[in-house]
């Protein structure tokens, strides 16, 4: 059995490498990417655009196992169209791999974007609302994924909706929050109260394997985060306990903020991380349950406070990069 990771080059295809290796050390893991890394010799480099139709010469076979993580997500770093052009035409032509050569096990990273910016909390049976060309790219890929999977009964498909996913080289949003608070330069955006949900990378890529593995015919669709999900005051302040910063974190007028990050980045904030849209969004709650995963048998390696230390320690205790 193979492992086919698309988009394996990125944050979390280094931590499900990572993770395969873990659990069986001499697997073959392929790294389908158009951004070369070898993970230090763990898997083998193959260079495909998956905007593309996907003519790679790699032994496949049924038992082989797909993950799709190949995605445009950073906002607002990417014009609209980037985001359906690789979200849409990728989950097309991994799928029509998948088809071609029989493979049978697809897992999928999806987004708790699919439904949309509002303070109500979510279940995977929420009507999807997405409001951003990335939540709408992602629900519609999940649609195709859903249509290969129903041309086979025999066919196994696993949609992983996580939170917000944070790790060494996540160079994301916590990131950026982290480095915010050590440089004084976050701010509470209006409200302390935010609700953010989130999970460890490592917690996720030993979920999907882990699902992907024992899951029966047909298609599972999870929420993945930390349960119940924190707000924006308890990851801060568990951020500064873990890391020893020792910081006042002032709440400023939701709008003032706004503007002085309109302004900023006029003067090259994007640099620092600092963007209205940001703010905006450290505003809006995602607030997702995750009750139908805690249902099962699964159950995450670290607590929040923990994956966070895990986190400092994989960088020396020195900062979260």
């Amino acid at each position: 059995m193979n492992y086919l990771i698309f988009g394996g080059s990125g944050f979390i295809g280094s931590h499900l490498v990572s993770c395969i290796k873990e659990q069986e050390a001499t697997a073959t893991i392929y790294n389908i990417d158009l951004v070369e890394s070898d993970h230090n010799n763990r898997s083998v480099f193959i260079r495909c655009d998956v905007r593309n139709p996907i003519e790679i010469n790699i032994p496949a076979s049924s038992d082989d196992v797909i993950f799709n993580l190949a995605a445009r997500y950073r906002f607002p770093e990417y014009a609209d169209y980037d985001f359906f052009e690789t979200n849409l035409q990728g989950a097309k032509n991994v799928c029509a791999f998948a088809e071609k050569h029989g493979i049978q096990k697809i897992a999928f990273t999806s987004s708790i974007a699919i439904y949309g910016a509002s303070e109500e909390l979510k279940e995977e049976t929420t009507l999807p609302t997405p409001d951003t060309p990335y939540g709408i790219s992602k629900l519609v890929a999940e649609k195709i994924h859903e249509t290969w999977q129903a041309h086979d009964s025999n066919r196994k498909l696993l949609i992983v909706r996580p939170g917000a996913a944070f790790g060494k080289n996540e160079n994301g949003n916590f990131t950026r929050l982290y480095w915010g608070i050590r440089r004084r330069s976050f701010f509470y955006a209006g409200r302390t109260d935010t609700i953010k949900a989130c999970i460890y990378a490592k917690d996720l890529v030993h979920l999907m394997l882990t699902m992907i593995g024992k899951q029966q015919a047909g298609t599972e669709l999870f929420n993945c985060a930390f349960s119940p999900a924190c707000s924006i005051k308890q990851i801060v302040e568990t951020i500064k306990k873990v890391t020893g910063l020792k910081r006042k974190i002032i709440k400023i007028n939701a709008s003032l903020l706004t503007f002085a990050a309109s302004f900023i980045s006029v003067l090259g904030g994007n640099k620092l991380g600092i963007h209205p849209t940001r703010v905006k969004k450290t505003m809006i709650s995602t607030n997702i349950s995750c009750k139908k995963l805690n249902l099962t048998d699964y159950r995450f390696k670290y607590t929040f406070e923990e994956a966070l230390a895990d986190w400092y320690s994989d960088n020396n205790n020195q900062c979260l990069k």
